[in-house]
């Protein structure tokens, strides 16, 4: 191990366009499903939708979280509606897999998602016996990130001292209360975010390939 990530015991990764590439297209199936359902429920159009849903996205942390907050929605009946999707753009990259094996430590995902659909996505990823556990929106009681609250439920559900673990992340915002709180951070920038703020003293690591990085720090001592 990198002698610089020789202290990290727990391996935090997010799920979507983390673990598998932007280009495997789950999230636009998501974004479109999400649009739809707020369509439905609120009976507007479609441009009205998307403004709601990303209006409630940048307020509340996620769109779920905003729906909740402003028309009762039941989040298990919006979770099962989003997650919907055609996961054959998923496919089991060996390269990945293998590195995060050979990871010393804890390993566990952390998403915005629900836990069914995380487990679908692992499956196609072959990755299901890689993580030891999937918290997930129901776990954070539906404090999704960037929420604080919903990190410090994380190290409190899984004992993690979080100056001992690594969070890997896509969205950029999502790793500052990470940071704030003592985790190593790990930005994924593959054009599925890109961070508006100046500031970027919160992201330890600015990566394009998960596999290739760790593999990278799995074999280089310095």
């Amino acid at each position: 191990m990198q002698a610089t990530l020789s202290h990290i015991e727990n391996w935090i990764f997010d799920l979507d366009n983390t673990l598998y590439p932007a280009s495997g297209d789950l999230w636009t199936q998501i974004d479109a499903k999400i649009g739809a359902y707020v369509q439905t429920l609120l009976d507007c159009g479609p441009e009205e939708a998307h403004r709601i849903q990303k209006s409630y996205f940048h307020s509340h942390g996620t769109t779920l979280s905003g729906l909740m907050a402003e028309h009762d929605v039941d989040p298990h009946h919006y979770l099962d509606a989003v997650h919907e999707v055609d996961l054959s753009g998923i496919e089991t990259n060996l390269a990945l897999a293998e590195a995060l094996v050979r990871l010393p430590g804890r390993k566990l995902i952390f998403t915005n998602a629900n836990a069914p659909y995380a487990a679908q996505v692992l499956e196609r990823l072959g990755m299901t016996e890689t993580f030891e556990a999937i918290h997930d929106i129901h776990s954070t009681e539906y404090r999704p990130k960037p929420d604080p609250l919903a990190y410090a439920g994380l190290c409190k559900a899984f004992d993690l001292d979080p100056t001992k673990s690594l969070f890997v992340e896509d969205m950029a915002r999502n790793l500052k209360p990470a940071k704030a709180i003592g985790m190593t951070t790990v930005w994924i920038d593959n054009g599925s975010e890109q961070t508006d703020d100046a500031d970027r003293s919160f992201i330890d690591y600015t990566i394009t390939d998960l596999g290739a990085w760790l593999h990278q720090i799995l074999e280089d001592p310095a």
